[in-house]
């Protein structure tokens, strides 16, 4: 059931054939699949992906939602993370660039909806194990669904 609600979040976040042809190859669309078939030392690797794909749709959501330059900022390292071939490279692109992170935390002013994708976003980075992920990427589906994009929109007119 979890792959089946990665990839309705990535198809959520992703929603344009423009920005899920940038961002999201056909490895990472089946991540979680590979991950659940993954065995001995390429499993971290394979369940850092889902990582990288769970928290890409979360920043996703955010830059959309408040058109927040920083949260696009951690959206392209995230993805940048995704060429990398081992969990120690996907760290060490990561923390290469960890100042995004911190950017992205104190220069924040995020309504109601933001906040919660941003605690999303947190859990996402604290997540450990597999029923910790799966918890999020259900949690985060049902905030995904129930989000208003067009506020903004509305705002202006």
């Amino acid at each position: 059931m979890s792959d089946l609600h990665y990839k309705e979040l990535l198809q959520i976040a992703f929603s344009t054939e423009a920005e899920a042809a940038y961002y999201l190859t056909d490895a990472e669309k089946a991540a979680y699949t590979t991950f659940i078939k993954a065995s001995g030392a390429e499993r971290p690797f394979r369940f850092e992906r889902v990582r990288l794909g769970v928290a890409m749709a979360l920043m996703k959501m955010l830059a959309d939602l408040g058109d927040h330059e920083e949260s696009r900022h951690v959206l392209d390292l995230l993805h940048r993370a995704l060429g990398a071939r081992s969990a120690a490279e996907i760290d060490k692109i990561i923390t290469r660039d960890a100042k995004l992170f911190e950017r992205l935390f104190t220069n924040l002013y995020v309504n109601e909806d933001g906040e919660q994708v941003l605690h999303l976003f947190e859990r996402t980075l604290d997540a450990d194990t597999q029923p910790a992920m799966d918890e999020v990427i259900e949690d985060a589906l049902a905030v995904a669904q129930e989000l208003d994009f067009t506020r903004e929109e509305e705002d202006e007119d």
